[in-house]
């Protein structure tokens, strides 16, 4: 319990909470202000500016997206690094933009708040600072060496030095202030975010505990009375084996185990207790608990278990947490609730990383969503031969979204594919030609090192 509560309030969890869709459609965005910009101060205000080398920025953005759109899937979430990388490519692209055409001279010049305040608002406050102050060093090269706003016929365009200065003064305390102010208010919605989280998991664990002590209130009321009467026939038995120490000590470890069985039921009480070795479990054994709730709706299941290159027989002690066996059951379900008749769980262990694949012989993803599953509410209208196949459900991907949502706070990486060409006829019954969805981990985040000398006695749950 103590474990499951720190991974789902760790700062760790913030690692991936931005989508590349994201930042690629707000990049579209700049890209379109910036042609629109440069188009107008073209055609109405007549000014001379180095056309050629402004294009070449605005076209390594588009080339920049283009590529993040198809190398990658529409809802990847980014690593913290890869959210910098972006942002300090838009810094550098915009501070391009400024350096050809008039630096601080130039009203956009503000724009380069935007960076840092994404990333006050998503990053830890170690990137942050790292990104405020490059922009700080920006604002000010490109206020010291640009080149100059001029008109067709040759006029400059410049502010006088005083307010140059001042521009500098504004956007370098606009750069903090942004990113102090964006980080403060983002910082108390995740305390409130957490703290309901927790508030949450606290009433989850009060209900958990006063059914486990219901259940051990009945279990030591119902066995109160064989237990007294063990220790009674105990007591009677060591009175008559007075001359027969060897069967006595029998009767005395009778009643003493019965004396134990009392205590333990005792103890275990409303705190209830933590079973230490039902922590971890090898691989096998954990992927048939996600998949015990749907072995009787009549698909088949069939679970292979092989070592990878370089990978050891025996299978895995993996962390039996709860966010990968739900993960794993809804993965599973959505498999069997859409396969035709067979759904297959392979899984490949080697000494780096433990990998799972789900695969199923229905009809597969639909392909213009093959990018967005994982997303929530993402909805498919369905044709009206498509409705006898899932009767009450309505699509809506939530499913999937919680399954990628908790596998990822537990490491894995997921991949979803078909095994056919979207527009070939379904494949045959009992053959892989359904949808397919990879769930990979580093082994040491899923099966960690254990301490060969035992895991000790358990312990009381606690708060």
């Amino acid at each position: 319990m103590p474990e499951t509560h720190r991974g789902l309030l760790a700062n760790e969890i913030r690692n991936r909470w931005v989508r590349l869709r994201t930042l690629v459609m707000l990049r579209w965005f700049a890209i379109a202000g910036q042609f629109t910009a440069l188009t107008v101060g073209l055609a109405f205000f007549d000014l001379h500016l180095e056309i050629g080398w402004c294009f070449v920025a605005i076209g390594a953005s588009v080339i920049a997206n283009l590529v993040m759109n198809f190398a990658y899937p529409e809802n990847k979430r980014l690593t913290e690094r890869e959210v910098l990388a972006m942002l300090l490519f838009d810094l550098g692209q915009l501070a391009f933009l400024l350096f050809l055409t008039g630096g601080l001279n130039n009203p956009f010049s503000l724009l380069v708040l935007a960076p840092v305040t994404i990333s006050a608002t998503a990053l830890s406050l170690g990137a942050t600072t790292a990104l405020g102050a490059v922009a700080i060093v920006i604002v000010t090269l490109v206020g010291l060496v640009h080149i100059p706003l001029r008109t067709a016929a040759g006029d400059l365009i410049q502010m006088p030095q005083t307010l140059q200065f001042g521009t500098w003064i504004a956007v370098t305390i606009g750069i903090v202030f942004m990113a102090v102010y964006a980080r403060r208010v983002t910082s108390e919605i995740h305390s409130m975010s957490e703290a309901l989280l927790a508030t949450q998991m606290a009433l989850a664990r009060e209900q958990k505990l006063t059914d486990l002590g219901g259940v051990v209130a009945a279990a030591a009321h119902e066995l109160g009375t064989p237990l007294a009467t063990i220790k009674l026939v105990s007591r009677e038995l060591m009175e008559e084996l007075e001359e027969h120490p060897e069967l006595r000590e029998d009767a005395e470890l009778i009643g003493s185990q019965a004396d134990r069985c009392r205590d333990i039921l005792r103890s275990m009480g409303r705190a209830g207790k933590d079973d230490l070795h039902m922590r971890h479990a090898p691989l096998g054994e954990v992927i048939r608990e996600a998949a015990e709730p749907h072995r009787e709706r009549g698909k088949t299941l069939v679970i292979d278990l092989a070592p990878g290159e370089g990978g050891d027989l025996a299978q895995p002690q993996v962390a039996r947490r709860p966010e990968v066996i739900h993960g794993l059951r809804n993965l599973i379900q959505n498999a069997v609730d859409f396969a035709a008749s067979t759904v297959w769980i392979d899984a490949v262990w080697t000494d780096r990383m433990v990998e799972l694949r789900i695969i199923d012989d229905g009809r597969g993803f639909p392909p213009h969503l093959l990018g967005r599953i994982g997303d929530p509410f993402v909805r498919k209208r369905r044709a009206a031969e498509e409705s006898d196949e899932r009767p009450g459900y309505e699509g809506m991907g939530l499913g999937l979204f919680i399954a990628k949502t908790l596998l990822e706070r537990s490491g894995a990486e997921l991949n979803f594919s078909n095994g056919r060409d979207p527009l070939t006829p379904p494949g045959d019954p009992g053959t892989r030609s359904g949808a397919i969805v990879e769930v990979t981990w580093p082994r040491a985040r899923i099966a960690p090192e254990r301490d060969e000398r035992g895991l000790g006695e358990n312990q009381p749950i606690q708060a």
